[in-house]
């Protein structure tokens, strides 16, 4: 009788019924563990340097990114008991692709490449477990592993210019609130007797990058419509922006009355906390405002979800597919161990430093032309980077007008080293630039195969014009993005990432020609450019 009412009884759904852990309940855990301890090993140098990284303020956060991460993904498991979780082969495309560009990583020297190819390799991971549409049900987690890695150089460079100029801007509007007499020039606030430059530390990333992921992880927990997430989310930029603008501006009031101790210090790091902590609190209040003026209004603690399933809930809301044997998870792993041998020969890859004479030995004296040098600025000195340079102000006579000569050079680009350009760093002195035009020298003898930029910038009634080029391996390059791509090919194919910047400033003068400056100029290519593939190798 009972084995009648047995065979009567309607199959069952094997997607949607009860998993039985006691088939093969060690499969996918130790599965995914070998292939994540595995993909480490591979993915090494990018995931060393990553770490080294987030012990800079701008990154400080990204300890917590993977434990964040885990959370959210601890949150989201039981919705997997409502879709078809079945595992594609097209997450065994993805590892192949995202092992080909650790690869391609290693072989041009960029470790951005090698970062992002191991991100790629665990949302690979995921569609080999869950497919499709299981891995669409975590993909906040998974999205939540882009705060971890840090901007490319030349990314971060720009933005950070950028936002120094705006921070600025707003914090000179602060210092006038409170009747302070200020002028500004780019990023240097000039307070009288005190000047103050906006470096690259205070341009306000060490708040934007770890309030994005907190906003992205405020709106992912907040129970409310979507455009309020999208807001919140948002928001996280003009509210740092702000806060950090603010911070210049009570920086300035406090140097005015108090004297330069109070930029310095404690003091300064203080300021900093405090204002982190303040965009937290405009973060708070925009939520509670959204919630204030929402039709659902609802408690705290129904507006933001921290439930999470216990270990019993889990494993009874588990599809019974993650209990069986994975034929693509195992083909995935297999790949990922065979590519452990293989990345470790690339690792043995030396980048190529070339030789070349220091610019210590660059002459002051050539021809007509007498130069003086001068150094640069500790603080700007930092932010740049570089391996060496050479500043210097040349001229022909007393009473010519001079070429200011500035060569920086990089010996390698690939450990977040990389030339600033000064499209991106002239605003910063201040400077409008009102034209910008490729200028070839195919009518200067001995630099018939360079063509410059030519940028005629202005401040106020002060003009210069300015000639710059990329130098790098033996190409002339103008454009930034160019030199990107010669860099990664280059680094690909010579395992070089060496590279310089070449400018000349000269000043145009009210009332006179500006084919005069050019002419200068010209003249100092003529005698100065033959001198360069010493110190800059070709």
């Amino acid at each position: 009788m009972t084995g009648d009412s047995t065979s009567n009884a309607p199959a069952a759904d094997p997607s949607s019924a009860t998993p039985n852990f006691s088939g093969h309940p060690w499969f996918l855990p130790v599965s995914l563990l070998v292939a994540l301890i595995a993909l480490v090993f591979v993915f090494y140098d990018g995931l060393e340097f990553m770490v080294k990284r987030w012990e800079s303020d701008e990154y400080s956060h990204g300890y917590m990114i993977p434990l964040v991460a885990l959370f959210m993904l601890w949150q989201r498991l039981p919705r997997l008991a409502d879709v078809t979780v079945k595992p594609a082969w097209l997450g065994l495309l993805l590892m192949l692709v995202a092992l080909a560009g650790g690869a391609l990583g290693e072989l041009s020297s960029l470790y951005t490449i090698i970062q992002y190819s191991f991100l790629l390799a665990i949302y690979a991971l995921a569609i080999s477990i869950l497919g499709w549409r299981g891995s669409w049900v975590i993909w906040a987690p998974l999205a939540y592993l882009i705060f971890m890695i840090p901007l490319p150089s030349f990314l971060y460079n720009n933005l950070s210019q950028q936002l120094q100029l705006i921070s600025s801007e707003l914090g000179v509007w602060v210092i006038r609130l409170f009747g302070v007499s200020v002028f500004l020039e780019g990023n240097v606030i000039d307070l009288g007797t005190y000047q103050l430059q906006v470096v690259e530390a205070c341009s306000g990333l060490r708040y934007l990058f770890p309030l994005m992921s907190f906003g992205f992880l405020i709106a992912y927990l907040y129970q409310g419509p979507r455009w309020h997430k999208w807001v919140i989310f948002l928001s996280t930029l003009p509210i740092t922006v702000l806060m950090n603008s603010f911070r210049i501006g009570v920086i300035g009031v406090t140097v005015k009355h108090w004297g330069t101790e109070a930029a310095e210090g404690f003091l300064h790091d203080f300021e900093g906390w405090v204002v982190f902590m303040a965009c937290l609190g405009l973060l708070g209040l925009e939520i509670w405002l959204l919630n204030l003026f929402s039709r659902n209004r609802q408690s705290i603690s129904e507006l933001i979800n921290l439930d999470y399933p216990t270990p019993a809930e889990l494993k009874s809301a588990l599809p019974a597919s993650l209990s069986r044997i994975n034929p693509v998870l195992i083909a995935s792993v297999v790949l990922i161990l065979v590519a452990i041998p293989l990345g470790h020969s690339l690792n043995d890859r030396v980048e190529v430093v070339p030789e070349r004479d220091p610019f210590a030995r660059f002459p002051l004296l050539q021809g007509e032309w007498m130069g003086q040098e001068s150094a640069i600025e500790a603080p700007v000195l930092d932010a740049l980077k570089l391996s060496d340079y050479i500043k210097a102000d040349y001229r022909r006579g007393s009473h010519e007008l001079p070429v200011n000569f500035y060569i920086a050079y990089y010996e390698s680009q690939r450990k977040g080293s990389s030339i600033h350009s000064p499209r991106s760093c002239i605003p910063g002195g201040g400077w409008v630039i009102a034209s910008l035009t490729q200028l070839p020298m195919d009518s200067v003898s001995g630099a018939e195969d360079l063509t410059v930029n030519r940028l005629v910038i202005q401040k106020e009634n002060v003009r210069q014009l300015v000639y710059y080029w990329f130098d790098q391996r033996g190409r002339v390059i103008t454009n930034e993005y160019l030199a990107k791509w010669y860099l990664f090919w280059d680094s690909l194919t010579q395992h070089r990432t060496d590279g310089a910047l070449v400018r000349l400033t000269t000043p145009v003068p009210e009332n006179t020609d500006i084919n005069d400056a050019d002419q200068r100029l010209r003249d100092f290519i003529k005698d100065f450019y033959p001198l360069l593939p010493d110190y800059i190798p070709q």
